[in-house]
């Protein structure tokens, strides 16, 4: 009984939280418009993070892993309601770690645009149209954009270079390239000589923005590095307290270590969040990220 009141508290715990930072699981039945929209936004996300699974397997072994981690905490301490904020934290794990992942895989790109677009404008200046310099990014410039435009011979043989330019746009979905790909439409809409001092300005207005990227990054990580020990000491003191038999899990084992330990987590719980939150790197919005309208 206590192993099953252990994974149920930790599966509602785990939904607490995720309804706290705005990641709760969609419980209704979806309708085939906007429902499939988030279906195909959760399942994007995932290929930008590298994973290719499905949105609903992902989450299933999230709450796999969580209550696999209750179990075993439980078994350990012989107390449930210590297993609560171990296993909400094993669950949200593989999240986080794709979360990041997605986040370096997106700076990759935005740190490998100013080489990109320096080795278009050479391209270009050497007689290439921009779609085979755009072509000659995709297999021969920087890895990340490889990666990205791996795609794009393809796609511009089948719908055309514009159409070609946007799918990738929607599948990088990152600000840097969405402003980079609009530019490369236009350029390629108006054409003529000005395409050359386009890309020169645009690589050297890049890499300005790449190197103040980078000056956030290295000042927040200290503060990262603190509150996710904050959280986790607190908890790793409390499970060495009641791994054996003694006074300390007698009293966590009591109603009153029962209510101890639930303000604890939420506490713990909404500490994180909010630590999470506020030392999140400042990402631009996709104000580009929309569709254009159709050529006239």
């Amino acid at each position: 009984m206590r192993l099953l009141a252990a994974l149920a508290t930790a599966v509602a715990v785990y939904l607490l939280g995720a309804v706290a930072t705005g990641r709760a699981p969609q419980l209704r039945r979806r309708r085939t418009g906007s429902g499939g929209q988030r279906a195909a936004r959760r399942r994007q996300w995932l290929l930008q993070a590298g994973a290719d699974t499905t949105p609903g397997r992902f989450t299933a072994a999230c709450l796999t892993l969580g209550g696999g981690v209750a179990l075993a905490v439980t078994a350990v301490t012989d107390t449930p309601v210590v297993a609560v904020v171990p296993a909400v934290s094993a669950a949200l794990l593989p999240r986080m770690a794709l979360a990041r992942r997605r986040t370096r895989r997106q700076r990759a790109v935005q740190e490998a645009w100013p080489d990109g677009l320096r080795e278009m404008h050479a391209a270009i200046a050497a007689g290439m149209s921009l779609p085979q310099a755009v072509i000659a990014l995709a297999e021969n410039g920087p890895a990340a954009l490889q990666l990205a435009f791996a795609r794009f011979p393809a796609l511009l043989r089948t719908v055309g270079m514009v159409t070609a330019l946007e799918i990738v746009k929607a599948e990088v979905a990152d600000p840097t390239t969405d402003r980079v790909v609009e530019i490369l439409i236009l350029a390629h809409e108006r054409g003529g000589r000005i395409v050359s001092d386009i890309l020169r300005d645009l690589a050297d207005a890049t890499a300005q923005d790449v190197h103040t990227l980078e000056q956030i990054a290295t000042d927040a990580l200290e503060q990262k590095i603190n509150a996710r020990a904050v959280f986790v000491l607190p908890w790793l003191v409390l499970l060495t307290l009641t791994a054996k038999p003694g006074p300390f899990r007698d009293f966590y084992q009591s109603p009153s270590g029962l209510g101890v330990v639930a303000v604890a987590a939420l506490l713990s719980l909404a500490g994180a969040a909010i630590a999470d939150r506020l030392a999140r790197d400042p990402l631009e919005s996709r104000v580009l990220a929309g569709r254009r309208r159709a050529a006239r």
